[in-house]
């Protein structure tokens, strides 16, 4: 189950600046999807052990130097409802303001985990002034400097102390696929969720799960034997104004981190968003399998070859990872839904291959005589052999002698021929190259 570290505040005290500290350097590496046209955020942190899922909550407001008042309560009340800790960030340089008391009495009243960060307290004068901030009341109280990294090292420590304990997978449950159904409000999912369920409900068995809210549900039905996770309509809150936005994003988070293949739902009447991009972000950069489902296609007019175009255009925007199944979908008429149940668990076996090293290396030698590494300044590039790393995603180790010569191009082309020999549909993949 993912944790969710979220990041409230109001405007221009630093939380982006913070949430780059947090997640470090390795959220530098450059995404290779088209369509993702904001900045990122949500990252991913290790720290003392524990991994977790930092949100920066200012990243979800458009034109955050002029926010209302109203987007900030938003935004801590939706953080209030999904975080596992609360990082509530203010600056020292302006004190403490009227929206600052009014965010630290709301979280106040909640029973959430709440750090109280000070930021820009980089010299003696404003470490003296920072100490105002102990009238708000928060007992886990830190000073640090986003910018420069002071004090970063010991909010790290008290989130970790704060994170709810490890929960092992059962180990009964652990054969069994797990299928999150994600995507954007009102494309489906709670409709595609009954029409799978169905009115026989004892072919299902609830299982207890975490506080967090998914709902899993064993499905066992026609050969079909699945976890299906569920976070269309949970605990819709009457008094949270939801920005759907933000909240759709930490839903995902939390049901990818759960899961073995995500079903990604689109309206096939608006085809892939930005929104949905960033969906897919996630993802892949969590290794997690991944069907496309484009539901409403009985309410899209049709040509001869709208489907055809239609799947082009998404496979456009997923390169370079356009090896992903596309089924057309209508949950209310039940159409191809169950077909989208058998490529997903087909996705989830594709992702549980385990291929012998001699094997691996029998086809190494193929791949290389057709074409061998291209020389880097005249060195020769000699790769040794391969083998399967013994991660829950399929991950290859290319041992060489100068792994760091080894151009993109290479790589991309030992991971097509890998997906045109063992089937890797739907599921991303994992090059490294390491010295011999």
């Amino acid at each position: 189950m993912a944790d969710i570290v979220a990041i409230v505040g109001r405007p221009n005290v630093g939380k982006s600046t913070l949430y780059n500290r947090l997640i470090g350097e390795r959220q530098a590496i450059i995404d290779n999807i088209s369509g993702v046209t904001r900045d990122r955020i949500y990252g991913f942190s290790n720290w003392n052990g524990r991994e977790f899922t930092v949100v920066d909550t200012g990243g979800f407001v458009h034109g955050s130097d002029d926010i209302f008042e109203a987007a900030i309560r938003r935004q801590v009340h939706i953080a209030i409802d999904e975080a596992d800790v609360i990082i509530f960030l203010t600056d020292v340089t302006t004190g403490i303001t009227d929206i600052d008391a009014e965010i630290a009495d709301m979280l106040r009243k909640t029973d959430k985990k709440v750090i109280l960060a000070v930021n820009k307290v980089d010299n003696g004068t404003r470490a003296l002034a920072a100490n105002e901030f102990w009238s708000l009341g928060f007992d886990n109280t830190h000073f640090l400097s986003s910018m420069t990294g002071s004090g970063s090292g010991e909010v790290l420590d008290a989130v970790t102390d704060l994170l709810p304990p490890e929960i092992p997978p059962e180990n009964e449950e652990s054969e069994i696929p797990r299928i999150a159904i994600i995507g954007q409000p009102n494309v489906g999912k709670s409709s595609l969720t009954n029409a799978l369920l169905g009115e026989e409900r004892n072919i299902v068995t609830d299982v207890a799960g975490t506080t967090r809210d998914s709902i899993h549900t064993k499905y066992s039905k026609f050969d079909k034997e699945f976890m299906l996770i569920d976070t269309a309509g949970i605990r819709k809150k009457a008094k949270v104004h939801e920005d759907l936005e933000f909240y759709s994003v930490i839903r995902a988070i939390k049901a990818i981190d759960d899961a073995d293949v995500c079903l990604l739902m689109l309206d096939g009447q608006d085809g892939i968003t930005s929104q949905d991009m960033s969906i897919i972000q996630l993802v892949l950069r969590r290794k997690k399998g991944l069907v496309i489902l484009c539901n409403k296609w009985d309410l899209v007019e049709k040509e001869t070859n709208t489907a055809k175009d239609f799947e082009e255009r998404i496979r456009f925007k997923l390169q370079p990872f356009d090896d992903v199944p596309i089924i057309f979908t209508s949950v209310t008429e039940k159409q191809r839904i169950f077909k989208a149940i058998e490529v997903t668990l087909e996705v989830a076996e594709n992702r549980r291959q385990k291929i012998k090293t001699s094997e691996l290396n029998v086809f190494l030698e193929e791949i290389l005589r057709i074409f061998p590494p291209p020389a880097h300044k005249g060195k020769f590039i000699k790769i040794k052999y391969v083998t399967q790393l013994p991660l829950y995603y399929p991950a290859f180790a290319f041992f060489c002698n100068a792994p760091k010569y080894v151009k993109e191009s290479y790589r991309n082309y030992i991971e097509n021929s890998f997906r045109k020999k063992y089937n890797f549909t739907g599921v991303p993949i994992s090059i490294f190259f390491r010295e011999k």
